[in-house]
């Protein structure tokens, strides 16, 4: 059963070694991501999955100890999901869940095991309300650490350029984030949020599916589109 969730954005600019000059301007952000970390500890999960938009490669299942870089990225940090367990693991984390790895190692998560899960951006709504509930399925207490951007069209120096539709998309998103309104999440149009380039809409799904039956309640943490792009951190517990 989910008993919380934490909702957090996944620009590797969070990473203050990739953003160096302009890590300042994500301060409240990261600060944010840690008050919601926080949430997930307090709830004593017998597991934490984590959830991301990924590419090709990236999709499917990552067990606990992966490791990630953002090399990719110009700069020589390392992560790792979790404690390594031993196991021969023969990818590299995504970026998405690169980043909510660095998160975790920030806040010396200790609290439960670890699973990684990479989504495709057009996964359909209905599969991904699927893959929710199972995800709840996986441990009696399951916690799910949500990866995701809103638009990248809130201004026109956007990487998705002023799209007027983003700003109304966005505030949609972080009422119903903040809120825990699962039907408002499950609702989310998925070709405007692909237009809008919006890349948390599938991992926001899933974890509509998750929480169907939990009756969870939330809390918007922060809501900000500093390179016009929205970044959201909310908690559902």
């Amino acid at each position: 059963m989910l008993v919380a969730a934490a909702v957090c954005p996944c620009p590797p600019l969070l990473v203050p070694e990739v953003a160096a000059g302009a890590a300042p301007e994500l301060d409240a952000a990261r600060a944010a991501c840690t008050d919601a970390l926080g949430v997930l500890a307090a709830a004593r999960p017998d597991l934490l999955v984590v959830v991301g938009p990924a590419g090709q490669s990236g999709r499917g299942w990552h067990p606990q100890g992966t490791p990630g870089s953002f090399r990719g990225f110009g700069v020589d940090v390392e992560v790792r999901l979790g404690p390594a367990t031993g196991a021969v693991t023969e990818r590299e984390l995504p970026p998405s869940l690169a980043v909510a790895a660095w998160l975790l190692e920030r806040t010396g998560w200790a609290d439960a095991p670890i699973e990684g899960l990479g989504v495709g951006e057009p996964l359909p709504p209905e599969r991904c309300g699927e893959v929710g509930r199972d995800l709840g399925t996986r441990a009696g207490r399951v916690a799910l650490l949500v990866m995701g951007d809103a638009s990248a069209c809130r201004t026109l120096k956007a990487p998705g350029y002023l799209d007027e539709r983003a700003a109304p998309f966005d505030a949609e998103v972080a009422r119903a984030l903040g809120a825990a309104d699962v039907a408002a999440v499950r609702a989310l149009d998925a070709e405007l949020a692909h237009e809008l380039k919006a890349s948390g809409r599938a991992p926001w799904q899933i974890l509509a599916g998750a929480a169907e039956d939990a009756h969870l309640a939330g809390a918007l943490l922060y809501d900000d589109a500093p390179y016009g792009v929205g970044y959201l951190v909310a908690t559902w517990s």
